[in-house]
């Protein structure tokens, strides 16, 4: 099967500041590998549509590298149909429609995972479609039960136009919650607003300000971070009493400092999450969860999927320097 791997460079290769250099979109390169055969509790897929996400650039660098004994294929996100069932399996058959959450190999034109962590797609939504939805949903819904984000709080996510972002607005706005965004352009900004964005923030100014303001300072009692190190202080100094702030990105860094005195002023909750690294039976509880409370949503148009840019698949490449380019307003995807 064709797959797309990572060329690395030669050894001792480095940038303009001396340091390692680290596979750009161009390492990204098409190459013949051997189609993986579904073992017991598995299902082989052929690859209809891949989604991308930033944790993808990362693993690309070599910042994120798989779980252990996992394929080295970048795509934690993908959809398609059942070619073939391992031992065991019986909820799926050959031609079923499937998307999968995937812990990596999305890229490839066939991929392997265990039955739990498919699920069918959303009533009415074709598969490219589909494979841009399940990932951004279970993290979110996963982090928002996490927390027990609740009707009437506060909500606010970081890079609201972005995937992650289109969906949270949507979804926080479908449990009752007033909500916030930062975005970086005034047409992301009125994007966020369709999308039901209650406050939506220049992330260029003073967001913290801006956002004290329009909750007659009351804050954000729930947070969902992509940024990471950059805005911890800021997340901390914007939280609500007994607010909660979820990271689950590095776009800001890794290393942060962090005002417990302030932390504990609020009574704040600050937790960091992966679904990547989570075992099958936990990945396999959240695809369910998706299924059952947010597919009823995409169907009766609570929620809207983002915008989607397609590539074909041998322009993979192409596909992560437009997500780098910080211009992206909604999702990119894969199609094969």
């Amino acid at each position: 099967m064709r797959a797309i791997t990572v060329r690395q460079p030669e050894p001792g290769q480095t940038d303009e500041l001396g340091r390692p250099l680290r596979p750009g979109p161009e390492a990204l390169v098409v190459d013949q590998q051997p189609t993986p055969i579904p073992g017991p509790g598995e299902v082989l897929v052929k690859t209809v549509a891949a989604g991308i996400n930033r944790a993808d650039l990362l693993q690309r660098q070599g910042l994120y590298p798989p779980p252990p004994d996992t394929t080295d294929v970048i795509g934690l996100e993908a959809a398609g149909i059942v070619e073939q069932v391992g031992p065991g399996v019986t909820e799926w058959q050959p031609s079923d429609e499937v998307v999968a959450l995937l812990s990596g190999g999305g890229y490839a034109e066939y991929f392997v995972a265990p039955a739990g962590q498919l699920v069918a797609p959303p009533e009415g939504t074709d598969l490219v479609t589909a494979a841009t939805l399940l990932e951004v949903a279970a993290t979110v819904v996963s982090n928002m039960d996490l927390v027990q984000l609740s009707p009437g709080e506060t909500f606010l996510v970081h890079g609201g136009a972005g995937g992650i972002g289109t969906f949270a607005i949507q979804y926080a706005k479908a449990l009752g919650c007033r909500v916030a965004t930062t975005a970086g352009t005034d047409d992301k900004r009125a994007f966020c607003r369709d999308l039901g964005a209650d406050i939506a923030l220049d992330y260029h100014g003073d967001w913290v300000a801006g956002l004290r303001h329009a909750t007659d300072d009351h804050g954000a009692d729930v947070i969902l971070d992509i940024m990471g190190a950059k805005y911890l202080g800021p997340n901390i100094d914007v939280l609500a009493a007994d607010g909660r702030l979820v990271i689950i990105g590095m776009q800001g860094g890794v290393k942060g400092e962090l005002n417990i005195g302030r932390l504990l002023n609020k009574r704040g909750l600050v937790t960091a999450t992966s679904l990547r690294f989570r075992d099958s039976a936990q990945k396999s509880a959240i695809a369910a969860r998706v299924a059952e409370s947010v597919w009823p949503l995409v169907e009766n148009g609570t929620i809207t999927p983002a915008p989607i840019e397609r590539f074909a698949f041998e322009d993979a490449a192409a596909a992560h320097a437009r997500l780098a380019s910080g211009e992206v307003t909604g999702k990119l995807v894969l199609t094969f």
